[in-house]
């Protein structure tokens, strides 16, 4: 049903639905009647019900047997009887026939409550078929809807739609009692079929009113003012149509010309058939109180503001000019439910509003949209005593004023916004890029472009290093652009001045090669800001692809932040030229490629630290020693910056000069923490030495301060072979500790600085746990053999873990160890005379026949006759040799003197001296190393292809 539907229709539809659903023969609904002598109830409505059978049901008692009386004493709120009785039999009156009513034999009558909002209102009845009791579902639907019903009606207006409480409070049947009027009221009926309408002469006389009695209603009709005309035969056409109540006040003029108000109340009654016959009722003088606010009803009547008044029926009582030009006419208005203006019922919660400010007593105010949406009111809201008087102010012009300061006010506050976002977003931007992508960003969302660049000056020429809804095209056509006024991004930038190009006839006006260009890439419109500073740095283009129109507003916006940018230009590229030699500085002191050796695969990572330009301390070397051991080393100056980066390659330098000198690890660290110390107090560094022999498979270490590296067997369990660390270098005292460990063949072997398993949010303990989780997966997913994916799983798992910017450097290094294979190793004791000389070349000969190194025979054959020779003329036994094929062929002569050899220049006369000359040059490299029982001479030589 529609929302504006009447009560009587709801209450027409409802008793349609349930004689159509419970297939009864009619319908009916009774209303209770308040304030009657004998409370009861009154007919409001009946559907498929001869006039005959109704009209003995038009007015029923409270108290009576009858089942629509009898349900509103039910418990249950329902009652059925298959014997249908009318009030009449049962109050002794003659019985209306069943043949009178048309209604077949032993129909029956169900009924249930209407309820309402404070309990029972009335009732709903259907007239059942001969003998048919409703079922359980026919009752439940028939109480459904009852309680729609009640749900649905209002009980408020006076019109037909609506029931109205004085129908519910009047007297029901009871005639009217005719009376002497006193002068201020009278009684009054109007026959509708002679038209005749008769009312009291004490009355008309009182009031001065010409009137005939009786007379024909278009006589008095001629009497009321010509303004309430309309409204006053309006509200007697609803009555007649809808048999419902007439309630009206208007004016009537007198004999003497003037005018005086009456209130005319009544109600429509109908014959037995249903139709229309009578209008009566009461009408009374209410000229005095129109006259009491005279004065102030003139003043009301024409303040500029809209003023009108309800009375506690919430009916309109008094209307202005200013509220008669939106809500209508006051003749029109006047007696009028508030709530039936359509102009009343558009403003949100109004009658909510009005009702609450009733009830509370408190005055109540808000701005609305009138209907019209041209124009805004204050709606100001006081209860008076019996009513309620509403004012309305119009306020459109102080909205406008409203929304124009607001206007002003944010575009002041989005200004300050961009201002203050761009401010710290270059501020916390380091590179050029950064710079870029902050103003491309910024000024792309704020301006509405289509496009923003930053492109600076490199060799005379513009090169794009940021970009936004830019095509590649147009990117294409502005890199590389050369310096001339022809384009307006140039000429802006020779000229320190904002271009502001707002169409295409301006762009072939002021620059007709960039206009072509523009319209080949879409561009029709672009602000082109110089980014300059003390010299020329770049320039920033918006671009759309319409024209568009720079306001004096945007202008200043854009020059102000162009002035930031440029600052910030400048800033990033001084910057980028620091990292850039920051960079090349720290890859000049990192290993520029790791050697290759036969003892281990290795793989390293340098990850710098964010947030800065200063580049730090760590450092790793792979160092290949003799036998095809290999020397691992990681460090960690503490620090970062130039001086530290010094000393950091001081110290690389130094480690690689020392294991040259074939040093055990803890004499390296000795000698290193030596060179620490000289350098200063504020020094310090951490280190980690190792050296690895596939021969033995010892895996000999000493640390400084340094975590411990990790240890993979190729099951893939993770061991910390150091259980504590020795002071940093700078701080300790020698000796430090050794630690020695076999490894298995295919072991890994992880160094690392503190920098990879420390950080802000987490010690190094946690890091180390991290550190093990990762190469234990990277084992269980069989990476373990290539130490490049292994590196790369390290730095993926801890990127997870720790994600976000990295406050130190790191390194990674990751080395796979190989044992050298039992038959590529072949070792032999030497007499201490000079046949071992002999015997050294027999070895030399059957072994590289073996190895087939046959080429090698000759020059090894003479290398081992000169160190053997060499240690029984100079050394002392015993006397043990050893050849090692590797990546190289290693020849080893050992003895228990610790007498160093060296190459001295031997004059054309001497017979000696020339021994080591010749192992020099026919050896590769050659060097000696100390042992715990001596020493040992050794000499690499290259393997044949």
């Amino acid at each position: 049903m529609d929302d504006d539907q009447g009560d009587t229709g709801i209450l027409l539809y409802v008793l349609q639905q349930l004689t159509a659903e419970l297939g009864a023969i009619g319908g009916m609904a009774h209303m209770s009647v308040a304030g009657n002598r004998r409370p009861g109830m009154r007919l409001v409505a009946s559907s498929g019900l001869p006039g005959a059978f109704t009209r003995a049901w038009e007015t029923i008692s409270h108290s009576g047997p009858d089942v629509p009386s009898q349900v509103l004493r039910e418990p249950g709120g329902f009652l059925w009887s298959p014997v249908l009785v009318a009030p009449e039999q049962l109050l002794g009156k003659p019985p209306v026939t069943i043949d009178q009513c048309v209604l077949p034999e032993g129909s029956g009558i169900a009924a249930v409550v209407l309820p309402g909002p404070a309990g029972p209102i009335g009732a709903l009845s259907v007239i059942t078929a001969p003998f048919v009791e409703p079922s359980p579902e026919g009752r439940g639907f028939l109480e459904a809807v009852a309680r729609w019903a009640g749900g649905r009606l209002r009980l408020v207006e006076s019109r037909p739609e609506g029931l109205s409480p004085a129908l519910l409070t009047s007297a029901g049947d009871t005639e009217l009692r005719p009376k002497q009027a006193e002068s201020g009221e009278g009684n009054w009926e109007w026959d509708l079929d002679s038209g005749v309408l008769d009312a009291d002469t004490t009355f008309t006389a009182a009031l001065g009113i010409a009137w005939p009695h009786p007379g024909p209603v278009e006589s008095w009709a001629d009497l009321i003012h010509p303004d309430d005309q309309p409204y006053v035969v309006h509200g007697a056409e609803e009555a007649i149509l809808g048999h419902g109540p007439f309630d009206a006040e208007y004016r009537m003029t007198s004999a003497d010309g003037a005018y005086v108000w009456i209130r005319m109340e009544g109600r429509c009654e109908a014959d037995a058939e249903g139709q229309a016959v009578r209008l009566r009722g009461r009408v009374r003088d209410t000229t005095e109180a129109h006259a009491a606010l005279g004065p102030l009803g003139r003043a009301l009547r024409h303040m500029t503001d809209g003023f009108l008044s309800v009375g506690s029926d919430w009916r309109i009582e008094f209307v202005n000019v200013a509220a008669a030009h939106l809500l209508g006419s006051s003749s029109t208005l006047s007696g009028r439910l508030l709530w039936d203006l359509p102009a009343i019922r558009s403003v949100p919660r109004l009658e909510e509003r009005c009702r609450q400010a009733v009830l509370t007593g408190s005055p109540a105010g808000f701005d609305t949209p009138w209907p019209d949406g041209d124009r805004w009111y204050h709606l100001r809201l006081v209860p008076v005593p019996g009513g309620l008087t509403l004012y309305c102010a119009d306020i459109t012009e102080q909205r406008l004023r409203e929304a124009e300061r607001e206007a002003a006010e944010r575009v002041a506050a989005d200004r300050s916004a961009l201002v203050g976002a761009l401010t710290r977003s270059l501020a916390e931007a380091l590179t050029v890029r950064d710079v870029a992508a902050a103003v491309t960003t910024s000024l792309l969302s704020h301006f509405g472009a289509n496009g923003v660049l930053v492109a600076t000056v490199e060799n005379d020429r513009l090169r794009v290093v940021g970009s936004q809804g830019c095509t590649r095209q147009y990117l294409d056509r502005f890199d590389g652009l050369p310096f001339t006024r022809e384009h307006p991004a140039a000429d802006a930038l020779l000229r320190r001045s904002p271009s502001f190009v707002e169409s295409p006839d301006d762009y072939s006006a002021r620059y007709p090669e960039a206009a072509a260009s523009a319209a080949l890439t879409g561009k029709q419109a672009a602000a082109f800001l110089p980014l300059t500073t003390s010299g020329r740095v770049g320039v920033c283009v918006v671009s759309y692809q319409q024209p568009r129109v720079f306001n004096e507003d945007e202008r200043t916006l854009l020059k102000e932040l162009s002035g930031f940018v440029a600052q910030a230009l400048e800033r990033a590229r001084l910057y980028d030229e620091a990292a850039t030699r920051a960079r090349e500085l720290q890859r000049t002191l990192l290993p520029r490629e790791l050697p290759s050796a036969t003892a281990v695969t290795v793989a390293a990572r340098y990850v710098p630290a964010d947030g800065g330009i200063e580049i730090g301390g760590d450092w790793y070397d792979v160092i290949p020693l003799s036998a095809e051991r290999v020397a691992l080393v990681v460090g960690d100056v503490m620090g970062h910056g130039m001086a530290e980066a010094a000393t950091m390659g001081r110290l690389r330098t130094a480690v690689q000069t020392l294991s040259e000198l074939e040093l055990p690890p803890d004499e390296v660290l000795t000698r290193l923490n030596d060179t620490v110390a000289e350098l200063g107090d504020d020094s310090f560094a951490t280190c980690l030495y190792g050296v690895f022999d596939p021969v033995g498979h010892d895996f000999v270490l000493a640390d400084a301060g340094h975590p411990s590296p990790a240890v993979v067997a190729p099951d893939g369990t993770v061991a910390f072979p150091l259980s504590s660390a020795n002071p940093p270098l700078g701080t300790a005292a020698p000796p430090f500790d050794l630690t020695t460990t076999k490894l298995p063949d295919g072991s890994l072997i992880v160094l690392y600085t503190d920098g990879l398993v420390e950080s802000r949010t987490g010690d190094i303990d946690v890091g180390m746990t991290c550190l093990a989780r990762a190469l234990d997966a990277a084992v269980s997913d069989g990476r373990a053999e290539d130490p490049e994916a292994v590196c790369d799983s390290v730095l993926s798992a801890f990127s997870v873990d720790a994600p976000g910017p990295r406050n130190d450097d790191a390194v990674l290094l990751v080395a796979r160890i190989h044992h050298l294979p039992s038959d590529a190793v072949v070792e032999w004791s030497l007499p201490e005379d000079p046949k071992a000389a002999g015997q050294a070349r027999a070895h030399v000969r059957e072994q590289l026949a073996a190895w087939r190194l046959d080429e090698l025979t000759m020059t090894t054959e003479l290398i081992v006759s000169e160190l053997v020779g060499n240690v029984v003329r100079h050394a002392k036994g015993p006397i043990v040799m050893r050849l090692l094929r590797g990546s190289h062929l290693t020849c080893e002569v050992s003895d228990a003197s610790l007498t160093t050899p060296h190459i001295r220049h031997s004059s054309a006369t001497d017979e000696g001296g020339r021994g080591l000359q010749l192992v020099a040059a026919m050896a590769h490299r050659w060097g000696t190393r100390y042992t715990p029982r001596g020493k040992t001479i050794w000499t690499e030589q290259t393997l044949p292809a």
